[in-house]
C-alpha cells in the first residue's frame, strides 16, 4: 500500500481546477519540503475527481440503473467485470488521496497547524468510509506508517468503521480549536471556514452511524439515536454544501461532464429518466438533458444494448455541465438521514416535516421556485409519508438529491430501495453487493478476503 508520492506530484498537475501544484523537483517523501497549502488543494481536487465522481462512481450508477453505456451487451451495466477492472479504482483511493492525506495530517500536526490536520482527518474518514463500503475489509492500520510496508494486513470492516468515527471525533476537536494557519483559499471546499468543516464532520458521523442499522451487534434504534445526536451539530441548509467548483475550461471540467461527453457512450437510463417524468418532478430539466435528435427526455432501456447515441438524454445542466459543481456532501443528506433516523425511533408522522423539508431544500437548490405550482404539486404528492411507504419515499428522494453519489448503492444494499430489476449475464444473476478486489493488489499482497465474489455481502450488509 505504501506508494511513492512522486505519482501524486505528477498527477496533481492534471487535476481540473487546481491553482497550486507540488514542485516535482522537491523530494515528495519529505513532507517538510511541501507546505500544507500546496498539499491540500490537489488532494481536494482528487477527492472530487476520483472518489466522488470517478470511474468507480460511474460503475456504481450503472449498477443502480441511473446510467448505461450505449454499447452492445454484455458490458459493465450487466455486471461484466473482472478483478482487473478495479485496479485503477483501488489505486485512486490509496495513492492520490489517502496516502497524501496521511502526509498532510502528519506534517500539519508537526507544524502545529491543527486546522489542516482536522481537514485531513475529515477527508480521510470520508475516503476510508467510501472505500470500505465498496470492498469490505481493506488495508489501513499498516498502510501509511512510514516503513514502506508493501503487504499490510486487511483491517476488518467493523474496525474500519471504528477508525472512521475516531478520525471524525479527533477532527472535530482540532477544527474547533482553530490552531495554526488557516487554509483560506487553499481550501477549495470551504475557504477555511472551520465551522462548516465541523458541520460536515458531524454529518459524516451520522452517515456512518446509519450505515450500521442492520450490522451485527448493532440495532437500528441505537444507530438512529447516535445519528440524531450527531445531526444536532451537522449541516442544516444548502449553504452548508461541500462541493468542488469547476470553471468549465479544458483544464477545469466537471468529472460528470467528462463521463457523459468525453466517453461518447454513457447516457441516462430509461429507469432514471422515466421515474422523473412519471412523477412530474420539477427537477427533471436540471437533472436530465433533452436528447439531441428528438428534443425529448429519453433514456436507454437497460439491457437493450446500443441505440443511436443522440436519441438519449445525458446528465442535465445542474450536475452534468462542464462547469457544474461536484458535490462532496449535500446538506440535504443530513435532512434525509434525520428523517430516516426519526422514522426508526419516532414513526413516520414525526419524520414527515423533516422529510418534506429535505425534499423542498433540494428542489430549491436546483433553482426551482418552491412556491410555484409545479413544486407545490410535487411536494403535496410525494413528500407525504405513510406507514406503508415511509422508508421507500425517504430513500428514493434521498437518491434524487444525492445525484449519482456512491451513497445510493449503500442505501440500496441496506434498505432494498429503490426497487431494481436484475440485468443478468452468463456469470451473475444478482445485482452486485460489493466490488472485487483488484488484480494488482491480489498479486502484490495476497489475502484471503480477495476470494470474495460480487454477490457476497460486506459486514454491515446483513
Amino acid at each position: 500500500m505504501k506508494r511513492s508520492l512522486i505519482i501524486f506530484a505528477l498527477t496533481a498537475m492534471s487535476f481540473a481546477g487546481c491553482k497550486k501544484f507540488l514542485d516535482v523537483n522537491q523530494n515528495p517523501n519529505k513532507p517538510s519540503d511541501v507546505s500544507e497549502s500546496l498539499l491540500l488543494s490537489p488532494i481536494e481536487a482528487a477527492v472530487s475527481q476520483y472518489i466522488v465522481a470517478g470511474n468507480a462512481s460511474s460503475l456504481i450508477n450503472q449498477w443502480m440503473q441511473n446510467c448505461v453505456p450505449n454499447q452492445p451487451l454484455p458490458n459493465t451495466v450487466n455486471y461484466m467485470v473482472t478483478s482487473s477492472t478495479f485496479d485503477d479504482f483501488w489505486n485512486s483511493f490509496y495513492v492520490p488521496v489517502m496516502n497524501n492525506l496521511y502526509l498532510l495530517n502528519r506534517q500539519a500536526n508537526v507544524n502545529g497547524n491543527g486546522m489542516y490536520a482536522g481537514i485531513s482527518k475529515v477527508l480521510t474518514a470520508y475516503t476510508l468510509g467510501t472505500a470500505t463500503d465498496l470492498w469490505g475489509n481493506i488495508p489501513f492500520s499498516e498502510s501509511f506508517n512510514g516503513v514502506g510496508n508493501s503487504t499490510p494486513v486487511y483491517d476488518s470492516q467493523e474496525t474500519i468503521y471504528t477508525t472512521v468515527q475516531s478520525l471524525l471525533d479527533s477532527a472535530i476537536i482540532q477544527l474547533n480549536e482553530g490552531k495554526g494557519q488557516n487554509p483560506g483559499t487553499a481550501d477549495y471546499y470551504y475557504s477555511g471556514d472551520m465551522g462548516k468543516w465541523v458541520k460536515m464532520a458531524y454529518t459524516l458521523k451520522a452517515r456512518y452511524y446509519m450505515h450500521l442499522t442492520k450490522a451485527p451487534g448493532h440495532t437500528a434504534a441505537q444507530q438512529a439515536s447516535l445519528a440524531l445526536t450527531a445531526l444536532n451539530s451537522g449541516m442544516t441548509s444548502n449553504d452548508d454544501d461541500c462541493y468542488f467548483a469547476y470553471t468549465g475550461t479544458s483544464t477545469s471540467s466537471n468529472a460528470w461532464y467528462l463521463h457523459f461527453y468525453n466517453t461518447s457512450t454513457l447516457v441516462l437510463s430509461s429507469r432514471y429518466v422515466d421515474s422523473l417524468k412519471s412523477r412530474n418532478d420539477p427537477r427533471l430539466p436540471f437533472l436530465a438533458g433533452k436528447a439531441k435528435n428528438t428534443g425529448l427526455y429519453t433514456g436507454n432501456d437497460i439491457g437493450s444494448g446500443a441505440g443511436i447515441l443522440d436519441d438519449y438524454s445525458v446528465a442535465g445542466s445542474f450536475y452534468g455541465g462542464i462547469s457544474s459543481n461536484v458535490y462532496i456532501l449535500n446538506a440535504a443528506e443530513a435532512l434525509f438521514l434525520k428523517a430516516e433516523a426519526t422514522l426508526i425511533n419516532s414513526g413516520y408522522a414525526v419524520a414527515q416535516p423533516i422529510f418534506r423539508q429535505a425534499v423542498a431544500e433540494n428542489i430549491l437548490k436546483l433553482g426551482v421556485d418552491t412556491n410555484g405550482t409545479a413544486a407545490q404539486t410535487y411536494l403535496a404528492k410525494y413528500s407525504v409519508l405513510s406507514a406503508a411507504n415511509a422508508l421507500q419515499q425517504i430513500i428514493e428522494e434521498k437518491a434524487t438529491a444525492n445525484f449519482f453519489s456512491p451513497e445510493i448503492w449503500v442505501d440500496w444494499r441496506r434498505t432494498g430501495y429503490p426497487v431494481l430489476k436484475v440485468i443478468t449475464n452468463n456469470n451473475i444473476s444478482e445485482i452486485p453487493r460489493r466490488f472485487l478486489y483488484p488484480l494488482n493488489e491480489a498479486t502484490a499482497n495476497p489475502r484471503s478476503e480477495q476470494s470474495a465474489k460480487l454477490t457476497d455481502k460486506v459486514w454491515w450488509d446483513s
